[in-house]
Formats: C-alpha cells, structure tokens, sequence
C-alpha cells in the first residue's frame, strides 16, 4: 500500500454522506493501517476527538489521530516504553508544528471557524462542505507528513534526526 492508496482510503473514511467518522478516526485508522498496525478499521480510541476533543473546539482531530497512531508504532518499534513515549512526542511535536505553520493554528475552532457544539453552528459545518475541502486536506497533510515513518529507515532516520 503507498500513500495514494492510504489518502484513497482516507477520502472513503471520510468522505462518506453518513458522516460516520471523523477527522481523528479517519486519519488514525489511515495510518494504522499505512503502519501495518492491528485493527486498523477500529475507529474507538478516536471516536471521542473528533472536532477538537468532542467537539469542543481545541487541538484538530487531524493530529490527535496522526498521535495514536505514532504512538502505537513507537511502542511497537522501540522496546522501552519510556523511549517509546519520548520519541512519539518528539515525532508528534514536529509535525504539530509544520501543520502550525501550514494552516496557522492547530485547533479545530480556529480552523474551521465554528462552534460545533453548537447544533446550528454544526449543521452548518456540515452544509458548507467544510469538512470536505478543508478538513480533508487536514488529514492528508498528516498522511503525507507521517506516511514514510512506516520504513524502518525512515523511522531511524527521524529518531536520529530529531534526537540531535
């Protein structure tokens, strides 16, 4: 699987009419399975993160998903724990930070410019196709911002990198 077919099955996560996931189930389900981690269509630990954690406006789903995800890899590729934990923040904070300087912010509110808490604020969210431009090119960022840290090289690589 490359990263055009991941992004494919993002759009198909995402993209759906029902609305059935969201931003940080999509993209933690598409790097799951871009890393070959179990499970990769279980959407759960994500499903309360959506729209900034329930809702609620703060850090996008784009990256709270993009961090379970490294998380999980982290834990599989580095056998301490503490190691793990240090690398995956480190991972993590980078790419917060390149998608700070990409889209200006990194909270939900700020990105999309509603309260969607707020049920007619949310309905409008989803008739104005947000969702669907904006957001969707969120989680395609992560995507291509964490797919090659599914090589071990790469992996490496970024350890070495952002340890230095």
């Amino acid at each position: 699987m490359d990263q055009t077919d991941v992004i494919r099955k993002a759009r198909e996560y995402f993209l759906r009419q029902d609305n059935l996931y969201g931003c940080a189930e999509t993209t933690f389900m598409a790097l799951k399975e871009a890393y070959g981690l179990p499970n990769p269509a279980d959407s759960s630990a994500a499903m309360a993160l959506n729209g900034g954690v329930a809702y609620f406006g703060g850090l996008c789903g784009a990256i709270t998903g993009a961090a379970l995800a490294v998380g999980m890899l982290a834990e599989r590729r580095l056998p301490a724990h503490k190691d793990a934990k240090r690398v995956a923040r480190l991972i993590i904070a980078e790419y917060m930070d390149e998608f700070k300087a990409t889209y200006l912010d990194v909270d939900c509110r700020a990105l999309i410019g509603l309260d969607i808490r707020q049920e007619e604020q949310h309905q409008r969210f989803l008739e104005s196709g947000i969702w669907r431009t904006r957001c969707m090119a969120q989680i395609e960022f992560a995507i291509q911002r964490l797919f090659d840290l599914r090589h071990p090289h790469t992996w490496q690589e970024t350890i070495e990198r952002i340890q230095s």
